[in-house]
């Protein structure tokens, strides 16, 4: 009689203990939730339903339940209580956590671990000393003018011998192109000699003698696999695969590879330059690392780790260059060909050249690439960690280890951040009475961020894109392709950047001038 009791008593014990625990997750759930907004959770699965539901439209979905919040922030809860956070687009919290309170939102575990095989410890997934010690250097170079025209200069070289020669062939066939796979081809070759004093060559003006690098279609590989981590609702699935070595884990392992063999070729390239030719931002770094008495040559003693972090630096600036503006300007041209009064304004104001100096005064081209950053910013949603608990200014709580995110997508078009006509693509808003630009504050427009981590590059990237698009529009009429019968707004692609989703086909013409 004993033996049998005992067993049934011990199952009937673990039964007890697991719905007591179920019980207590579920009271604890009820009680944030009358303090936070939190919408379709439910107990122990959280928002995994709604999530899946609206995963392919996750942007305007999310945007939808932060307009519908009173608050403009959410709680969003992961199943199993496996990830919690907020998410929210009000200007007040993105300030609190970029700026007011910036010591307890840092990257973190979470950013860490999702993006490190990619990034490494670059400055974009870096904390604390690391990540100032990086931003110190890269901040001497971005603030001097020389750079400024040497970026200039390098925008012009590129557009003037590949851009525009690519963009004059496909008018004269009449072919159609993928103008986002022209303009992020650009990014790279642009970026690569801004930073790394190299010719990447990536984007030729006859695409069948164009040599596919390894590296350019391992790198895009390895961007999606890295977001799709992010988005995974149950987190050790993509830790189970990495350490099995299976499926997008596999593919992600192999890509990284030939990313890190195509980066210490540039490492390699910019050691064997004499030290007159090392204008480049890569080089900065070399300097630094060679340092041993310096604060980063303190970190780095040992060869291996310099050149490892050498690499990371390559990456995060790669990151940058080539997929964030060539976001910004593939969504603007999109804009601009559904907006031709946009577009004729910013033709009137073009003279014959596009120097450094004129591009300065070009304000309703700068407005009309602040209005598209505001409604396609190439970073539609960035993450925090929390490190201790807190109360954001709208009341939401939260606690240590929970993610802090905020969608500069959804803040772009919050009816009470930007008034009725959110929506619209309307330049003029960023414009005053005499024509002149007026930005906005920065935690209203986080397109660039804000606080201590504010983005170094931020008019680096309007001088290249002032410099596209007027070279461009001076020359051209970009007119998009109907595909498959569709019209209207196409559709997005949300990786670590957003992208249009298979492509921005266009024919170029030849602009007639009057």
């Amino acid at each position: 009689m004993e033996t049998t009791t005992l067993p049934l008593l011990n199952l009937t014990s673990v039964f007890v203990t697991i719905l007591t625990l179920l019980l207590l997750l579920f009271l604890r759930s009820r009680q944030h939730r009358a303090a936070n907004h939190c919408p379709c959770t439910h107990p122990i699965i959280g928002n995994l339903i709604a999530f899946l539901a609206n995963r392919h439209r996750f942007l305007d979905w999310a945007t939808e339940l932060l307009a519908s919040s009173p608050t403009r922030t959410i709680e969003v809860r992961g199943p199993f209580g496996l990830t919690r956070g907020v998410c929210t687009a009000e200007p007040t919290v993105v300030d609190h956590l970029l700026r007011a309170n910036f010591p307890n939102y840092v990257k973190g575990q979470r950013f860490h671990s999702v993006l490190s095989d990619l990034l490494g410890r670059g400055i974009f997934n870096a904390d604390d000393v690391l990540w100032a010690l990086q931003r110190k250097i890269a901040s001497r170079e971005f603030t001097t003018r020389s750079l400024k025209i040497f970026v200039s200069d390098s925008v012009r070289f590129e557009t003037n011998t590949r851009l525009l020669p690519r963009l004059a062939a496909a008018a004269d066939s009449g072919e159609a192109l993928d103008l986002q796979d022209v303009l992020r081809r650009f990014g790279f070759d642009n970026i690569c000699r801004v930073a790394f004093g190299i010719d990447a060559a990536a984007l030729s003006v006859h695409p069948q003698h164009q040599q596919e690098e390894p590296f350019f279609s391992a790198f895009d590989e390895a961007v999606e696999i890295s977001a799709a981590r992010f988005f995974n609702p149950v987190p050790w699935l993509w830790k189970g695969k990495r350490m099995l070595n299976l499926g997008s884990e596999r593919k992600l392992r192999i890509a990284i590879q030939a990313i890190d063999a195509y980066a210490m070729k540039i490492i390699a390239a910019r050691r064997e330059q004499s030290g007159d030719e090392k204008q480049d931002l890569l080089s900065r770094f070399m300097l630094a690392l060679e340092q041993d008495d310096g604060e980063l040559g303190v970190l780095f003693q040992d060869e291996t780790e310099k050149t490892r972090f050498l690499r990371d630096i390559v990456i995060s600036f790669i990151l940058a260059g080539k997929d964030s503006t060539s976001s910004a300007l593939t969504w603007l041209f999109w804009l601009l060909s559904m907006n031709r009064h946009c577009e004729g304004r910013i033709i009137s104001e073009l003279g014959d050249e596009s120097e450094y100096d004129d591009l300065k005064g070009m304000n309703y081209l700068h407005a009309s690439i602040s209005e598209a950053l505001r409604l396609y910013p190439p970073v539609p949603i960035d993450s925090r960690l929390v490190v201790a608990d807190d109360v954001l200014p709208d009341g939401t709580e939260v606690r240590a280890g929970w993610f802090a995110d905020y969608s500069a997508y959804a803040m772009g078009r919050m009816e009470r951040v930007w008034g009725r006509d959110c929506g619209e693509f309307v330049p003029e808003r960023w414009l005053d009475e005499k024509g002149e630009f007026r930005g906005v504050e920065a935690v209203k427009f986080p397109v660039f961020h804000a606080g201590p981590r504010t983005c170094l590059g931020r008019e680096m990237a309007y001088v290249q894109m002032k410099s596209v698009v007027s070279s461009v529009l001076r020359e051209f009429e970009v007119e998009p392709v109907v595909v498959d019968g569709r019209k209207g707004m196409p559709e997005y692609e949300f990786s670590l950047t957003l992208r249009m989703r298979g492509g921005f086909p266009v024919r170029i013409k030849r602009r007639v001038r009057a």
